[in-house]
């Protein structure tokens, strides 16, 4: 197999870009690196292509190994013919290579493996020669009475029969063609069914209680929301097939004679052959295959959400207060300056049992004067409604311009209890912990989400139920392909930032953090040659995505890597600047730098590097999310019994799903914009075509269900 052009073929690039791609990965280099300073070896190819390219190469290396291992047993056994290796090397799938590798691969010992060992192999290929007269008569030849190993007796011509009968029915679900044509039906025109163990039980898979619908077209949330009723015992779940015409295609294929005694015991052994060995099997690969593909799908939505939620934009310059709100163990209270800095920390008690408003309003007031908060972030979890309403009350009683903004906290627990929250802040509790994060999330959330495992962010469904791996390295592709588009500021940036930086382990990230310590500022980036561990490789994938603010040289202050300074500081000299000039921004660079080709040339660089310079020196540390919109910033407060039908409102995406998407739309419960509601204008496939995660939108209240707690909205106003 050319893994090579297969890719190429798949992703519709160009063999050479793929072939590109795989050397610049097997040298070492990551998919951050790669994709921002190697473009002119692949041809610009973006971080998501480089990502599936690189999944797509794992997977087929993979098939290769295994093909090869297939081929080394079969020629092992002798039985290795030249139309079955090209049928090996010309799969596709590691099932097809499961599927011509079944006849040959050591069994267990079976009901036809036990009838071969009685002998009966004769008496099966008389049966499916289908010539003989009396199979019964055929079959009294097969008989033994006595033996010195009783497992060698066959006591009658029944049980010889039925041994034959065990030895083709095995054979039969051994074929690899006949496994193709059953599987491709059974996907084709089959139904997966789910039903209720007890009917009579409420529970959140009542709408599968009473279930089919076609295996093509059954969408992904659904197989794994069955899958899960399944588990928690709440469903039984099975695939209907098209049994008959399958039965009659495998008599169509085995009975070749008119021979009506053979015939009689080749259906028999059909039937049983695709009732207790195939079926099941194939069923086990359905479902396994519709898992694998909506696991696929949902982690795919995952990581969409998750990159939008790491990239929207921060809140910077501004004092905020952050608030962990909760019942009888108190708010709290958290102060955290411009730079992230905790200034101070407070319990409050204005909820339920103690409802100390008085004394939390005074508190809190004392805190906005002393420290100039101009914005409050309160975490959206228990409590987060009734300490909203004591906010918007206090800040109508106050003469400075103070906002609020309720803040997704999901993972915010996980965190304040994770080891790296205590190593951090190792005189806090985990409540104070919890408050500076839901402060800091408002000033830089990339830098704060970093530290919390992705699947615990919130912004995906059943992530629980699925492959956890393939999820964790998805996600962690995600947080790295936005730390390094974002860059990272090498002397404020925190170890569990710096370790998803290209090329940094997460034991250089705590060397270049201790290296700070020790030393004092960066001043440039060839500093970091001299922190534990850190090589020219590393030094390599890493220095382009290392930022220094007021360094020795201005060029680390951009993300124009090393390997191009000399480039840079000749274009800049040839049309008149020098290197000081870049530190405000040299708008209009590109215009001046007409005939790009030539002096790509002249400068002995690519043309699309030169280009990525020019960008760079233009607007210098450009902070990609400043182009993603602001989180609504709130004064007053709606409650859920505020709402009515027809009432149209600012919200903020908090969740995309496969069926819509969740709006916060600042009455604590996230109203669903079902996918049908999303726009007019369009078919949507996909609620992602429309909506991402941070996205600040106008919907229209359809309906409101105080009872069950939801909110159903639209975007088509």
């Amino acid at each position: 197999m050319n893994i090579n052009r297969q890719i190429a073929e798949e992703l519709n690039i160009k063999e050479t870009q793929v072939a590109a791609v795989v050397k610049l990965v097997d040298e070492g280099n990551t998919i951050p690196f790669i994709a921002r300073y190697r473009k002119e070896k692949h041809g610009a190819l973006n971080d998501e292509q480089l990502r599936n390219l690189h999944e797509r190469l794992v997977y087929l290396r993979n098939l290769q190994e295994k093909k090869e291992q297939v081929l080394a047993s079969i020629e092992e056994q002798g039985k290795l013919t030249p139309e079955l290796k090209k049928q090996i090397e010309d799969a596709m799938t590691q099932v097809v290579v499961d599927d011509l590798y079944r006849p040959y691969r050591p069994k267990r010992r079976t009901r036809a493996t036990i009838a071969k060992e009685k002998g009966l192999e004769g008496l099966a290929n008389i049966i499916l020669l289908q010539q003989a007269d009396s199979i019964e008569e055929e079959a009294k030849a097969y008989v033994v009475i006595e033996a010195d190993d009783d497992s060698k007796i066959v006591a009658t011509i029944d049980d010889a029969i039925a041994g034959a009968k065990d030895i083709i029915a095995e054979s039969i679900a051994d074929e690899p063609d006949y496994r193709f044509y059953i599987r491709k039906a059974t996907a084709d025109e089959g139904k997966i069914v789910s039903s209720a163990k007890n009917p009579d039980e409420k529970s959140v898979y009542e709408n599968y209680y009473e279930f089919d619908e076609a295996i093509k077209k059954i969408a992904g949330y659904r197989i794994l929301a069955i899958n899960r009723g399944e588990k928690e015992k709440f469903l039984t779940v099975k695939i209907e097939a098209p049994e008959e015409r399958i039965i009659r295609y495998l008599e169509k294929q085995i009975i070749k004679k008119e021979n009506s005694d053979s015939a009689k015991y080749l259906k028999e052994a059909i039937e049983d052959s695709y009732s207790r060995l195939i079926a099941p099997s194939i069923e086990r690969e359905i479902r396994n295959d519709l898992t694998e593909k909506a696991e696929d799908g949902a982690i795919k939505v995952f990581g969409k959400n998750l990159t939008q939620l790491l990239m929207q934009p921060p809140i910077a310059g501004r004092v905020v207060l952050g608030w962990d709100p909760a019942f009888r163990t108190g708010c709290k209270l958290a102060v955290v300056d411009e730079t992230g800095k905790v200034l101070d920390t407070v319990v409050v008690y204005p909820t339920m049992p103690q409802n100390k408003v008085a004394e939390t309003k005074k508190i809190v007031k004392a805190m906005i004067d002393k420290y100039n908060i101009s914005l409050i972030s309160v975490g959206n979890g228990t409590a987060s409604r009734e300490s909203e309403m004591i906010i918007v009350d206090m800040l109508k009683e106050i003469n400075k311009p103070v906002q609020y903004v309720i803040t997704n906290e999901a993972g915010a627990s996980v965190y304040s209890a994770s080891k790296l929250a205590t190593e951090e802040f190792p005189k806090f509790d985990v409540g104070q912990r919890s408050a500076v994060s839901i402060a800091r999330r408002l000033q830089d959330p990339l830098a704060e989400l970093v530290k919390i495992d992705p699947k615990s962010i919130g912004v995906g469904q059943y992530q629980h139920d699925m492959n956890q791996k393939k999820l964790a390295d998805q996600l962690n592709g995600v947080v790295e392909d936005c730390v390094n588009n974002v860059g990272v500021d090498l002397n404020t940036a925190s170890a569990s930032l710096l370790e998803y930086v290209s090329g940094v382990s997460k034991p250089i990230a705590k060397n270049i953090v201790a290296y700070r310590e020790e030393n004092g500022k960066f001043k440039n980036r060839k500093q970091l040659l001299k922190v534990a561990k850190l090589g020219p490789k590393a030094f390599e994938q890493c220095a382009g995505f290392m930022r220094i603010s007021d360094g020795d040289n201005p060029l680390d202050g951009t993300s124009v890597h090393p390997e191009s300074y000399e480039a840079a500081e000749k274009l800049l000299d040839k049309l008149g600047y020098s290197k000081d000039d870049i530190k405000g921004g040299l708008v209009g660079l590109s215009l001046l730098a007409k005939d790009k080709a030539k002096i790509a040339s002249e400068l002995g660089i690519g043309e699309i590097t030169l280009k990525d310079i020019i960008k760079e020196l233009e607007k210098p540390g450009r902070d990609p999310r400043e182009e993603l919109p602001k989180p609504v910033l709130r004064t007053d407060v709606l409650e859920m019994k505020d709402l009515t039908e027809g009432m149209i409102l600012k919200g903020t995406v908090r969740n995309v799903i496969d069926f819509g998407a969740f709006v916060d739309i600042g009455v604590h419960q996230d109203g669903l914009v079902h996918v049908s509601k999303l726009t007019d204008k369009k078919f949507v496939k996909h609620p992602l075509e429309v909506v991402s995660v941070g996205d600040v939108v106008e919907v229209k209240v359809l309906a409101v269900d105080m009872e069950k707690k939801r909110i159903q909205l639209s975007m088509i106003l």
